[in-house]
């Protein structure tokens, strides 16, 4: 008899992967089998993060989350993926057995009914680090590059 697999799901923008994002990956990871990670596209992320984002396209960003090799799918969320009923949609579909989250993820008590209704659950795997973020690091590459520091 073959046991059944623990399937993670991650969400995120993870538009200048860094070290805080690889950190939350592995975390993840650990908590199952099969890890899968959902890519906010850049549409969502125009809306989430302002004109000037994303940096990276969806695809590079996927790429990037890729090339660690700690996932066994990256794939990109759908653009509606804020409307309630296309995140209860997309998390029927996968049946996640846990949804990994960081401690500053928005939405905590809707996410916890979400998965609560298709029998799996929320787990912060990380605590976020305020002083390491993508839009630090963006910021300050933009102002290099205009020749301020």
């Amino acid at each position: 008899m073959t046991e059944k697999k623990v399937v993670v799901l991650v969400t995120g923008v993870f538009d200048h992967l860094h070290k805080e994002h690889v950190a939350f990956l592995r975390k993840a990871k650990e908590c199952g089998d099969v890890l899968l990670v959902g890519i906010e596209s850049d549409v969502r992320v125009r809306q989430i993060k302002g004109e000037m984002r994303p940096y990276h396209s969806q695809t590079e960003r996927l790429r990037a989350v890729e090339a660690i090799g700690i996932a066994e799918q990256v794939f990109v969320l759908p653009e509606q993926f804020s409307d309630p009923n296309e995140h209860r949609a997309l998390l029927q579909k996968i049946h996640p057995d846990i949804l990994a989250v960081s401690s500053h993820s928005p939405h905590l008590a809707e996410k916890q009914q979400l998965l609560q209704e298709i029998g799996g659950r929320v787990v912060v795997v990380h605590q976020h680090n305020p002083a390491i973020s993508s839009t630090i690091i963006l910021e300050k590459k933009r102002r290099n590059s205009r020749g301020t520091i």
